[in-house]
């Protein structure tokens, strides 16, 4: 037996998180002077997006979860016995890992036989919760902890997240936009493809029309599957504001890859990556099932 956990930033939702008993270390958010300590459950996900949607010169802001409250979500397991695994959002992303690190070493000083181990996810959203469903169904298949962690290496450097935004100004606010500037400067009106592996983003294209992107997103997505099997892999959506766009993406890419979606990290993505990301991102996110890994 051992315990799951992650930072918000994996957008499961709350169904999921309940029935297969995760613990959700907050990351907050704060806007025209307000901070919620516990992001979605302080704020509704449709008034964060829609507070954007209606003032598009509006940037929130995150701050990761203090040392204490994820020392505290430890201390909870370790006094028992518990080996705990927690996931955090990727470090180029954010120092959520550094907090958990450091909440790590103070619990093992209290607790010398605690078995805490902390993960930098490398991705965010999608496939943050795509790692996390698959660490489930090795538990729930009786894998020990030293079992899962053999394979976690294999797992994270499978898995990809293949977006577009609809602006790239949250990004560039935020200090996210990395290797994108270079492809990106000066070019008014396109939106870039964005490839998420490895724990950083890269660039995988630009465009002005929002169909013609999510189609280059369906091919980008289908070379890789085609590329590694995609019989061997894990397929779901992350989406914004528009949930008619995130079902209608969802079927387009069901009908040309000719895959069967995984409903249950079919994700809304939350109001940490939207701060970061706008109201508009849409993405597929894909990983390897822990089967196929030797």
């Amino acid at each position: 037996m051992f315990k799951i956990m992650s930072d918000s930033a994996c957008d499961l939702s709350q169904k999921y998180i309940k029935n297969h008993d995760i613990e959700i270390i907050p990351i907050s958010v704060s806007f025209d002077g307000e901070t919620f300590m516990k992001d979605t459950l302080e704020i509704s996900r449709k008034d964060f997006y829609q507070r954007l949607v209606d003032d598009p010169k509006l940037f929130p802001k995150t701050t990761l979860p203090s040392v204490e409250l994820f020392a505290d979500a430890f201390r909870k397991y370790v006094k028992d016995g518990i080996p705990v695994i927690c996931f955090t959002i990727s470090l180029h992303l954010s120092g959520s890992y550094n907090s958990a690190m450091n909440a790590k070493s103070l619990v093992e000083e209290e607790y010398p036989e605690a078995d805490i181990t902390v993960l930098d996810s490398q991705q965010n959203t999608v496939t943050q919760a795509l790692i996390i469903d698959q660490v489930v169904r090795m538990k729930d298949a009786g894998l020990s902890i030293k079992d899962v962690l053999k394979k976690m290496d294999a797992l994270m450097k499978s898995a990809r997240i293949i977006f577009t935004v609809g602006s790239l100004d949250y990004l560039q606010i935020g200090g996210r936009i990395g290797k994108l500037a270079k492809f990106t400067s000066g070019k008014l009106g396109v939106k870039p493809i964005i490839i998420m592996k490895d724990g950083d983003i890269g660039f995988g294209g630009l465009g002005r029309n929002r169909n013609k992107i999510k189609n280059s997103l369906i091919d980008i997505a289908g070379k890789y599957l085609n590329e590694h099997g995609k019989e061997n892999f894990i397929v779901s959506v992350g989406y914004g504001y528009d949930a008619s766009e995130g079902v209608s993406f969802m079927n387009s890419i069901e009908e040309k890859l000719d895959i069967r979606l995984n409903t249950d990290t079919n994700v809304e993505i939350g109001v940490v990556s939207c701060t970061h990301t706008g109201p508009y991102a849409l993405g597929i996110g894909m990983i390897q099932k822990y089967e196929t890994i030797a």
